[in-house]
């Protein structure tokens, strides 16, 4: 089919392929620090990698640390000692997990995010839309 703009095209959308392969150091969640073997850290690509970006996303407390970029991290701990009624900490909670693991151009989306107030402790459970597939975390 001819256009009637022969001359001006559409741009192309920025798809998937064109970012390149997401790479991570593989991490033991439980433990929290990265894996090793035979003293090199082992690395991890593909939604693993995404999995283990996001886990280090929500435990990175936002505009804390010089090295990352205002975009990366997680507001949640700004909830503490705030005179919130549960319902609204949860909700507030939801929407920083959100907005923490969205800036990440591997992530789709985010769904069924349950949050959980343990007297100080916060822990989030959630499934992750990548590039990749779906993955569950639980931090």
């Amino acid at each position: 089919m001819s256009s009637i703009f022969p001359i001006v095209q559409p741009e192309a959308e920025e798809s998937a392929s064109a970012l390149p392969m997401a790479r991570e150091i593989k991490w033991d969640f439980t433990a929290g620090v990265p894996v090793f073997s035979a003293g090199e850290a082992v690395e991890v690509t593909g939604a693993e990698a995404v999995k283990v970006w996001c886990w280090k996303a929500l435990k990175t407390p936002r505009f804390r640390h010089d090295v990352y970029s205002w975009d990366y991290g997680c507001e949640a701990e700004d909830l503490i000692g705030k005179a919130f009624t549960a319902d609204v900490k949860r909700s507030e909670a939801i929407r920083c997990v959100r907005e923490a693991l969205m800036v990440s151009p591997y992530v789709t989306g985010v769904g069924e995010i349950a949050v959980d107030f343990e007297g100080d402790r916060l822990t989030v459970q959630c499934t992750v839309q990548t590039i990749y597939g779906e993955v569950s975390l639980d931090v």
